[in-house]
């Protein structure tokens, strides 16, 4: 069923943009955060594993300290709310054997039904642990993607943001004791109407040149 129509999809992607300026007086309404929340979860993930966790930072005295470890960007203080996206730096066997389980009791299937699906994800997780930890933190990127189109198609502004010192962000956060580390941010909220770049055209290059056919 859509909801969505292809005009609409369109209009809202060509609409967003990367807010460089965001209007600190106007907040996200509850309902509409914990829709942006739900999307977060619904996002995809290689087999489902989910190795990563959002963090969502309100606190005003934590995000200006947040702030001066992204290079002193007003997005981090400015947005309505911000995300950190960390993923899981020990993702392992353990990881695997609860997602089974967890499989199992959502769709009353038993466990051994699932041993091969099993083998197939440890094979992934038993690799040298830099290859995985590179394999985790992609998965990331797949649900900022999610979450940037959600924010656009509720009309909301966000800003992918790479620029920090994700050491410094998991030593305020405490991310290192969770066995997590940043990879990405994502500041959300609205556009301050004097952000010049909301006024600009955007770039994208032509469809023929991005978009390959194999028939």
């Amino acid at each position: 069923m859509h909801t969505v129509n292809n005009e609409s999809l369109i209009h809202q992607l060509n609409w967003r943009y990367a807010t460089k300026k965001f209007d600190p007086s106007r907040k996200i309404a509850p309902a509409d955060w914990k829709t942006l929340e739900e999307a977060l979860v619904l996002a995809p993930s290689s087999f489902g594993l989910q190795p990563f966790k959002f963090v969502v930072v309100t606190n005003p005295a934590i995000r200006t300290k947040l702030r001066e470890a992204a290079y002193g960007q007003a997005q981090i203080t400015d947005a309505s709310h911000l995300v950190v996206f960390a993923f899981n730096k020990a993702l392992g066997a353990a990881d695997v054997e609860r997602y089974v389980a967890h499989i199992s009791h959502v769709r009353g299937v038993p466990a051994t039904a699932l041993e091969g699906y099993k083998n197939v994800m440890l094979g992934s997780v038993n690799q040298p642990r830099e290859k995985v930890e590179t394999w985790a933190s992609r998965q990331v990127y797949i649900a900022l993607g999610t979450f940037l189109t959600s924010a656009a198609l509720l009309g909301i502004d966000a800003c992918p943001m790479e620029g920090f010192d994700p050491g410094k962000f998991n030593e305020i956060l405490g991310l290192e004791a969770l066995g997590y580390s940043a990879v990405v941010l994502a500041t959300a909220g609205y556009r301050a109407e004097d952000d010049a770049y909301a006024k600009l055209a955007k770039v994208r290059f032509a469809h023929e040149h991005l978009v390959v056919h194999v028939a």
